[in-house]
């Protein structure tokens, strides 16, 4: 709760704990096992921020933060804390929240769409859990289409450019290394997997405009971007590997500001554990470096897990507000986590800190928040402050009201299809032989009668629709020298089949004469996604 320009966080019977705005984008943690407050804790902390006008992004894991939307209801526990701590002197009342929606699949909030060449070739390396020989493939596979401008939007323009490199890998191979004909095949099938968990719905246009969830309200309260993941957890490298394309997106587009007086935006990583599992060492470095430098950027980070232990140790260390909910020690392994998270407070020395986490009832946490000198807090057992929005899940069709409102529907509801490396590898394979020759006039060409020009040319029907329109002389002539009975290494005669490889060699040959026009400058930052100048 937001009162007295200072985050309340939690009280007992002695103390409150509040957190200052202005050290609140030292980032922080949430921990603590299932169905011991964390979603509760942060709900309240969403709430702030919003009070306060800064702008929020919580990812919604099982439905419940939709809540944020949505006055809350009183009931026994929540009015025995109100009425405990006097929080309606403070404040305290139900009410709702501006949220906005989103899915990345559309279907419970405003689609989210990333182009192929934003995300770029690391993250969705991660996404198809690539090899390092695979990955490096990939990397080519992006170097060619960023020379050649040829735009990555959606998966059937990365499926093209793929098809496109191997085919013509002996061109490329010389200045960029092997081109493995079996890796891109990997490529490709891992490429289905991703269409059928919806990548065909999340890569494409319009892109999402991050600029979009730094928005106010009219009454200068941030908004809560709200972002479905019920679906999306069933699909765990695709959820983990779009919050790492926000944060790194976030990072490398924000301007430095230095310390301001609050933050300009706040992420929770909800399930933080799926960021980092199996994460490559030297992405997990990157990460960690974003990390320590966000900060300069107004950005605050806050990770929801169940145990501190999920988190990396360097980016655990950058964590300086610590909120422990109860965790049980049963196994052995789960009291070496209980220890670890005792030990990343500054000690009590009226309890055992160990002892209390695992102590803890529903709703209390442990609590360390740096002071206005930025040191670590004394860390109290508090009483956490209830939110003041509906505690459940919403109707869908409450949901639909809020959607079907948004300014931003008109802009991002409705999926853009236009030219990109598809369309242009096409045209290259049909258009490009004839345009450079420089003596060719499609019009000039174009039959009367597609029945006896086809008979006329003895081509088969197949090619015939690709192409029109008959080959100029010096095409039709090396064409005729083709063997197209020539049999395949499975013994099966191909005549099509192998016309139409000739032809796209014949293509290609025929196009690498042309002069191409001038690529435009493309930087990609340090994972690998496309950056604006």
């Amino acid at each position: 709760m937001y009162t007295e320009d200072s985050i309340l966080i939690g009280c007992n019977d002695e103390t409150c704990v509040t957190l200052h705005p202005k050290l609140a984008n030292r980032h922080g943690i949430i921990a603590g096992a299932t169905g011991t407050g964390k979603t509760y804790t942060l709900k309240a902390l969403a709430e702030s921020f919003s009070d306060m006008g800064v702008p929020v992004f919580v990812a919604d894991m099982k439905g419940d933060l939709a809540g944020l939307s949505k006055a809350g209801e009183p009931n026994e526990n929540v009015s025995k804390r109100v009425e405990k701590y006097d929080l309606q002197s403070k404040g305290f009342s139900f009410k709702g929240y501006p949220v906005e929606f989103w899915d990345l699949f559309g279907e419970k909030g405003l689609p989210i769409r990333v182009t192929i060449s934003q995300m770029g070739p690391i993250l969705l390396s991660k996404i198809l859990r690539l090899s390092e020989a695979q990955a490096g493939v990939l990397n080519i596979i992006f170097k060619v289409a960023d020379s050649e401008s040829l735009l990555l939007i959606d998966i059937k323009d990365l499926k093209s450019m793929i098809n496109y490199v191997t085919e013509n890998r002996e061109r490329y191979e010389p200045q960029y290394g092997a081109i493995a004909t079996k890796s891109a095949n990997t490529i490709l099938r891992s490429l289905l997997t991703l269409e059928e968990q919806g990548g065909d719905k999340f890569f494409g246009e319009p892109a999402l405009e991050l600029n979009d969830f730094l928005q106010c309200d009219d009454n200068g309260k941030g908004i809560i971007n709200v972002f479905d993941s019920v679906k999306l957890s069933l699909a765990p490298d695709l959820y983990s590997t779009f919050l790492l394309w926000m944060l790194t997106e976030i990072f490398e587009s924000m301007p430095e500001v230095g310390d301001l007086e609050k933050p300009k935006f706040v992420f929770f990583f909800d399930e933080a554990h799926l960021l980092f599992d199996n994460m490559n060492p030297v992405f997990q470095r990157k990460i960690e470096q974003i990390v320590r430098l966000i900060r300069s950027k107004g950005i605050g980070l806050y990770f929801i897990t169940q145990s501190p232990t999920d988190i990396p140790d360097e980016i655990l260390s950058q964590l300086g507000n610590r909120i422990q909910h109860a965790l049980r020690a049963y196994t052995p392994k789960d009291q070496k986590a209980v220890k670890v998270a005792a030990e990343t407070f500054r000690p009590n020395p009226n309890f055992d800190t160990a002892d209390e986490i695992s102590n803890l009832g529903i709703g209390q946490a442990l609590v360390s928040v740096l002071d206005k000198e930025g040191v670590p807090t004394i860390v109290e057992k508090v009483d956490i402050i209830p939110p003041q929005c509906y505690s459940g899940a919403i109707e869908d069709s409450y949901r639909e009201q809020i959607v079907n409102i948004s300014l931003l529907k008109v802009k991002y509801q409705e999926m853009l299809d236009r030219e990109s490396a598809y369309e242009r590898l096409l045209q290259k394979v049909q258009q490009a032989p004839v345009q450079d020759m420089g003596q060719y006039n499609p019009q000039d060409y174009q039959p009367q009668d597609n029945s006896a020009y086809q008979n006329q040319q003895q081509i088969p029907q197949t090619e015939q629709k690709q192409g029109g329109f008959p080959l100029p002389d010096v095409l039709q002539q090396t064409m005729d020298n083709i063997d197209l009975t020539k049999t395949t290494k499975r013994g099966r005669t191909s005549q099509s089949t192998t016309g139409k490889s000739e032809m796209e060699r014949i293509a290609t040959n025929a196009a690498n004469t042309v002069v191409r026009e001038v690529s435009r400058q493309i930087v990609r930052g340090i994972f690998g996604q496309l950056k604006r100048k």
